[in-house]
């Protein structure tokens, strides 16, 4: 069986998803722990406010590639919209919302530790997807990839569609998938709160 055939991106994506979930966990697990050098300084809250503009940014990011992208991966090479300036700006909206979510904890520690566990993740998941599709579209991948950044994003590139063949289903589990990143605001909120009432103690302090 060849790699074409063999590919399984609803598998990738399931690990990919896997992977990040071990990672949030294990950043919500230091949460617990540690707490922010800034207490409720407005550095803390400001931190966690732009992190909630990029969650805010992520969601309608993603959602917008969706329209494009959504149900065409392994079909077409889509070069349109965002992916006109990116091979992988889903990926880029990922990162801020990564970011976005340590940011809740009030630690720029935190926020940095989840951006780059979501970034060793999304890359090893993009070299096997580039893999896959180099070898499934051969030239025409090779061709968009010379002129397309992996993530960029470069917008002297950026061309457009006249129309879009919206799939509402793909466009609705990228929301979905998206408004999960919010559940970090209650949850860091949360452990903040029993860390005040002494419930839970701060063994370390993080900037």
């Amino acid at each position: 069986m060849s790699a074409v055939q063999g590919f399984d991106l609803q598998r990738v994506q399931r690990l990919r998803k896997l992977a990040l979930l071990v990672g949030l966990v294990g950043v919500v697990g230091l949460a617990f722990v540690t707490r922010s050098m800034g207490g409720e300084t407005a550095l803390h809250e400001g931190l966690e406010a732009f992190g909630l503009a990029l969650i805010a940014v992520c969601i309608i990011g993603r959602a917008w590639c969706s329209l494009y992208i959504g149900g065409r991966k392994k079909a077409e090479i889509v070069d349109r919209g965002p992916y006109s300036i990116s091979r992988n700006p889903l990926y880029i909206f990922s990162f801020m919302g990564a970011f976005g979510v340590g940011a809740q904890t009030g630690s720029l520690t935190l926020a940095a530790l989840f951006l780059i566990l979501t970034v060793a993740v999304l890359y090893a998941t993009v070299r096997r997807e580039e893999a896959w599709l180099s070898e499934a579209f051969g030239p025409t991948y090779l061709d968009y990839c010379a002129r397309t950044p992996r993530f960029g994003p470069d917008f002297s590139r950026w061309r457009d569609a006249e129309s879009l063949d919206v799939r509402p289903r793909f466009f609705l589990t990228t929301l979905r998938d998206g408004l999960v990143f919010l559940l970090a605001v209650p949850l860091f909120e949360s452990v903040e709160r029993l860390q005040d009432i002494g419930w839970l103690t701060a063994l370390i302090r993080l900037p």
